[in-house]
């Protein structure tokens, strides 16, 4: 009898380990593999907690592109699709001492969040600012490490170097990689599109642009944000020179834009 009972014993441990086995070797055949990243393997830092303050990012986040042989014009072209009444408020050329902190005061303001393309030597200058803008719960775009011009007619390796030295200048700074590549100009071609989307970025652009960068006035600025329709991405700068006539024209953009219904999202 009790040898009985000791065999018995000893088949249940025995279909135990085996059940345990088996989820074990379940576990790590269903859990995904963490993509390599391209390029050279970076030491981040972890990333910087967000202060009590701080509002988070829109509920909605793009995952991919549907599309990878051009870049992002509106927001349609992202996946999942934006609400119907979404607008993008995209920053570029920063970040900059005078200009960055007004705009974030700005968008703090009146409950915005916007991306920010970010200029990697920029980073690497005034690396709080863009901390800053993370902690804000904006968005992160790579415009490149020096900002190029033509970028599209730049030599392959070129190109390679300018956009992973400035995502390890972002991810260094900040903590957090970013997850959006825009060509300086908007000089776009085949070769810019395949290495940002190989390096893990959604290249964007945009479809209002106010040419804001050459000072035209408050009022030009102005009146070409506010013909905008749902879907569509804003180009505004807070860095590059002179950013006062865009802040004067944000102040009346961005109340009248959500009095019409449209919701600012960040990428």
């Amino acid at each position: 009898m009790e040898d009985s009972e000791l065999g018995r014993r000893r088949a249940l441990q025995a279909l135990g380990a085996l059940t345990l086995a088996s989820l074990i070797v379940g576990d790590a055949v269903t859990t995904p593999a963490v993509p390599p990243v391209a390029g050279r393997t970076l030491a981040r830092k972890p990333a910087a907690k967000r202060p009590r303050h701080a509002k988070p990012p829109s509920e909605w986040t793009p995952s991919h592109l549907k599309a990878h042989h051009q870049p992002v014009h509106s927001l349609i072209d992202l996946t999942p699709a934006a609400p119907g009444n979404a607008i993008a408020l995209t920053i570029d050329d920063g970040p900059h001492p005078e200009w960055t902190p007004k705009m974030l005061d700005l968008l703090d303001e009146h409950d915005v969040r916007a991306t920010f393309s970010l200029i990697g030597i920029q980073v690497k200058r005034y690396p709080r600012l863009a901390e800053r803008i993370v902690q804000a719960g904006h968005q992160l775009c790579n415009h490149t490490m020096h900002h190029p011009i033509p970028f599209n007619r730049l030599p392959g390796k070129r190109i390679t170097s300018e956009i992973v030295e400035a995502q390890e200048r972002i991810s260094d700074a900040t903590g957090v990689a970013a997850r959006f590549f825009r060509s300086p100009g908007g000089s776009w071609s085949r070769r810019v599109v395949h290495t940002a989307d190989d390096h893990g970025m959604i290249p964007i652009d945009w479809n209002v642009d106010p040419r804001d960068w050459s000072r035209p006035g408050t009022r030009h600025i102005t009146q070409s944000m506010l013909a905008c329709r749902p879907g569509a991405i804003l180009l505004c700068h807070d860095g590059g020179g002179d950013r006062s006539e865009t802040l004067k024209a944000l102040r009346t953009v961005i109340p009248r834009l959500k009095r019409r219904g449209l919701t600012f999202v960040a990428l």
